[in-house]
């Protein structure tokens, strides 16, 4: 409820890109989600690859349906664990554009982002990847960092092999 008495929706965005840490990201908030009585959005990305030097044949269409059918099974694969007693609606939604662009512009008056700490980028020792850095400092809303341990190397950071957790600030309790 807000002042005015009248009930807004509660809605927590999520950042999807099919890596493992992105489905733990997805896992928490759908878990937040039936705690607070809110929906989930989840956002999937998706934009032309950098090609230098020589023409390859794109189409919208090609990278558009790579990005559905990612965000349909990474979607299905959560609700199939999920406990049917506490369902909570994920919608989806895939969009064109710079991925931290298009998530801040899609968490505009959530509840909060949550996002995975690393997705398919190349710095594999990074503790947060390029999007996330972005989006943690460029968030209007609070934005949730999901750390997946499920998979982590060793040699990188045996300290926090124990549990995914979340890493955040400035997040309210759970209901309030």
């Amino acid at each position: 409820m807000n002042g005015t008495g009248s009930t807004a929706e509660r809605r927590i965005v999520v950042g999807v890109d099919g890596s493992e840490s992105s489905r733990s990201a997805l896992r928490w908030a759908v878990r937040q989600a039936a705690l607070t009585g809110a929906t989930v959005e989840a956002v999937t990305t998706w934009d032309y690859p950098a090609v230098y030097g020589w023409e390859m044949p794109l189409s919208d269409a090609d990278f558009s349906t790579a990005a559905e059918q990612t965000l349909a099974q990474v979607v299905e694969v959560v609700e199939e664990e999920g406990d049917p007693a506490h369902s909570v609606e994920i919608g989806r939604r895939v969009e064109r554009g710079n991925a931290a662009r298009v998530l801040l512009d899609a968490a505009e008056g959530a509840e909060l982002l949550v996002i995975g700490s690393r997705g398919h980028g190349g710095f594999t020792g990074a503790l947060l990847g390029s999007v996330g850095q972005h989006c943690v400092h460029h968030a209007t809303c609070p934005v949730v960092v999901v750390r997946d341990t499920t998979h982590q190397d060793t040699a990188h950071d045996t300290a926090h092999q124990d549990t995914a957790r979340a890493e955040h600030a400035d997040v309210p309790a759970a209901g309030r």
